[in-house]
């Protein structure tokens, strides 16, 4: 695309001098009052701001109105636009004002009614230059690989709208699904994460940081807002972004947010996007005014689509801006703003089938997860994931945690009723740690299936391999010394960081004691001791993950870090009912059908994904298909309530503990649970329920301490272990102890 440059500025109190360019050339000048740029400045003030409307209206007359009066602004007499519009593949303008100016909307430059930054001839790309430094010095190359991506979102708790930041990440990954990309998920949504990531891949790696999430304003000064690593509110400047990426900036950074290139107080103070080019990012993308969800991950994969497939920066946005408005008519298509320096708006990456191209390492983990019988996976993929976000970044910490820390796990356990997405959860870690190979087991393993550990992992070498192979195979020396031996740092392993991943681990690795409770079988209590203990002894970064339905005694000697799913809460949920296609609101079945099955699956994913097979079921009437909805439910109940007899065989106070529990549809703290089951058991009781998956227990993001629920899924067969009298006298007693808990003394709910 053809470069031209505006410059505007103030040659005296009330006289501005524009000054057009053209490719470097010699500058067209010309003077205005400040009258009539003062009178534009208002004009937009009343039209394009938060509160206006024709911003929010696509088509709006009004809009085209506004981009007439700029074009006839940057026009004048002399016909400024004319050659800008003559170069076929489009022109870049770069525009350098003060900010009154600069954060006026040019993206609307409109001539006889044609927005000219989605023309179908010689679309023209509005770039606000801030400053007169280059970052990229020298030759611009694109790598001849795939794109490769930082993604961070920052979602803490209490800051509404909650992001739909996994539907932005799916979008991305399907829209270069041909191409490829590298994309890596900085996962804890705070600058100590994002330093990390930056320090561990190093200058130069990545291509694109995106980050997710709002912007606002503090004293003045624009400010990202990020996660502190509990998920409370924290707020980055530009600086400390640049500082946590160590200076080190990619090609382009999106900030994919509302108001992230919005100037307070019409242009006084810089947006966001400019303030990071101030801090060394080459080139920043952001949106001046709030931005649905939809169009912003519309505008996403666009854009990320057209940078794999090796186009330059400045046609790639001009194409993602012509997708939003030609082909989504969305009305946000306006928004979305370039600010950058003076480095060249060049291709990041050769396009597809140039010679020697590298290709992706990766292969999704979903399709490590696949069922034996019919090779399809078991687990959402990472475009079908959402949800679980608090409980993600606790599992990363652990995964993560240096073995020479006090505390280091060697392992994790992922814990909870059935359908609840331990094994999805499992997947999603893997994605998190691209950095680690990937050993997945299902169900059974003995002494013959743990030796395909082999098959399962790439290593450095074909010589590594046979001496893994060999050591395994040794029978002369115990178990605990081949696996030290394959992960000491001169072994075979040594160099090659593993996720080790022993998925529904219930299913013939755990045997039941005459009391209920499960210990390891016979194979895996030698495997699983084994493997913890040589992760600990050799400081190896290799780890286990297990998901269970069921608790088990941790191998003496090791550290096994356990986390509890818990039920999908309201916002995750919805999340989920969107990605379902007879489930979401968009859906033609009819609502009362989707609400039923909606409650009947109270918030279990696996449920969920089932009745969304049912409600489209075309062969059902509405009696039928509710019907079914009541059957279906109830086969859940069955297969992962009342297998092995688990309600059944508890105690009858552990089942009316339960009952008593359920009356609340929210986690309660473990001081109200003790306050609904005053029992002198009651201990014992929660531990065994908790064990057995029947009790729910999370942690509470704001307190970190244990909380208790009772699925709704489990409503049917425990309320009629209570009277009715006895259901009021729950109720009462659960309102009493949250209401001392919560708003009376909220300090008492730290512990129990």
């Amino acid at each position: 695309m053809s470069a031209f440059e505006l410059e505007v500025f103030a040659q005296t109190s009330n006289y501005y001098e524009l000054r057009l360019s053209a490719d470097g050339g010699p500058p067209r000048t010309r003077g205005l009052d400040r009258a009539v740029v003062d009178e534009l400045i208002a004009l937009v003030r009343r039209d394009y701001s938060t509160d206006a409307v024709a911003p929010k209206v696509y088509g709006a007359t009004r809009l085209a109105e506004l981009g007439a009066r700029l074009a006839e602004f940057l026009d004048g007499d002399q016909r400024w636009l004319a050659p800008m519009l003559d170069h076929p593949a489009g022109s870049v303008l770069r525009i350098t004002a003060e900010q009154r100016l600069r954060h006026l909307p040019w993206e609307l430059l409109a001539r006889e009614g044609a927005f000219l930054t989605v023309a179908g001839r010689a679309p023209l790309l509005p770039v606000r230059a801030v400053g007169t430094h280059v970052a990229l010095t020298g030759a611009v190359a694109p790598g001849n690989r795939p794109l490769r991506v930082l993604f961070m979102a920052a979602s803490p708790e209490g800051v509404e709208p909650v992001l739909n930041f996994e539907a932005e990440e799916a979008a991305i990954l399907a829209a270069t699904r041909r191409t490829g990309t590298d994309l890596v998920v900085e996962e804890s949504g705070t600058l100590e994460g994002l330093r990390f990531l930056s320090r561990d891949y190093g200058p130069g790696h990545f291509d694109v940081l995106h980050l997710s999430g709002h912007a606002t304003t503090a004293g003045g000064e624009p400010v990202f807002v990020v996660e502190d690593e509990f998920g409370a509110v924290a707020r980055a400047t530009a600086d400390q972004l640049a500082q946590a990426m160590q200076g080190h900036w990619p090609r382009l950074v999106f900030v994919s947010g509302c108001l992230t290139a919005d100037a307070p107080d019409g242009g006084v103070f810089p947006s966001m996007s400019e303030s990071l080019v101030q801090a060394g990012a080459p080139a920043v993308l952001g949106w001046a005014l709030p931005v649905g969800d939809v169009s912003a991950t519309d505008f996403a994969a666009a854009l990320y689509r057209a940078l794999a497939d090796g186009q330059p920066l400045d046609r790639a946005v001009v194409e993602a801006r012509r997708d939003l408005f030609h082909d989504k008519q969305s009305s946000y298509w306006h928004l979305l703003r370039v600010y950058a320096d003076r480095s060249p708006l060049a291709a990041m990456v050769t396009p597809l089938h140039t010679k020697g191209r590298k290709r992706l390492q990766v292969r999704p983990a979903d399709q490590q997860f696949l069922d034996p019988q019919t090779q399809l996976s078991r687990v959402a993929s990472r475009a079908e994931f959402v949800g679980r976000r608090r409980v993600i970044q606790r599992c990363l910490r652990v995964l993560r945690q240096p073995a020479d820390t006090p505390g280091a796990a060697q392992g994790l356990l992922l814990a909870g009723m059935g359908g609840l997405g331990k094994s999805s959860l499992a997947s999603r870690l893997l994605e998190r740690m691209p950095t680690h190979q990937r050993a997945v087991w299902f169900g059974r393993v003995d002494a013959i299936k743990f030796r395909e550990l082999t098959s399962k992992i790439r290593f450095d070498s074909a010589d590594e391999t046979i001496e893994a192979n060999k050591l395994l195979d040794n029978e002369q020396l115990p178990l605990p010394t081949r696996l030290r031996h394959l992960l000491d740092v001169d072994g075979p392993l040594g160099g090659t960081p593993c996720l080790f991943v022993f998925d529904d681990f219930e299913a013939g690795n755990l045997d039941t004691r005459a009391d209920g409770s499960r210990v390891l079988a016979p194979a895996m209590a030698e495997i699983l001791p084994a493997l913890l203990t040589a992760i600990r002894d050799t400081g190896s970064p290799s780890r286990v993950v297990i998901t269970s339905r069921y608790r088990f005694p941790t191998p003496a000697g090791t550290t096994l870090a356990v986390e509890a799913l818990e039920t999908l809460t309201p916002v995750e949920q919805d999340k989920k009912v969107a990605n379902l296609a007879n489930l979401r609101p968009e859906s033609t079945i009819d609502r009362t059908i989707r609400d039923r099955a909606i409650e009947a699956a109270a918030g279990n994913p696996r449920l969920l994904d089932w009745l969304d097979r049912i409600v489209g079921d075309a062969s059902l009437d509405v009696d039928g298909l509710l019907t079914a909805i009541e059957a279906e439910a109830d086969r859940f109940r069955r297969e992962t309530v009342l297998a092995d007899n688990l309600l059944d065989s508890q105690p009858v106070e552990l089942r009316r503990m339960l009952a008593r529990v359920d009356v609340v549809e929210l986690p309660v703290p473990a001081a109200t649970v003790h306050a609904l089951h005053q029992h002198p058991d009651a201990g014992q009781h929660i531990r065994r329920a908790v064990e057995l998956g029947l009790l729910e227990e999370g942690t509470d993001p704001e307190t970190r301490q244990p909380r208790y629920y009772v699925s709704n899924v489990l409503h049917p067969l425990v309320r009629p272990l209570l009277t009715d009298d006895e259901y009021t006298e729950a109720c009462a007693a659960a309102a009493r102890s949250l209401y001392q808990l919560w708003v009376l003394d909220p300090a008492a709910s730290d512990g129990h």
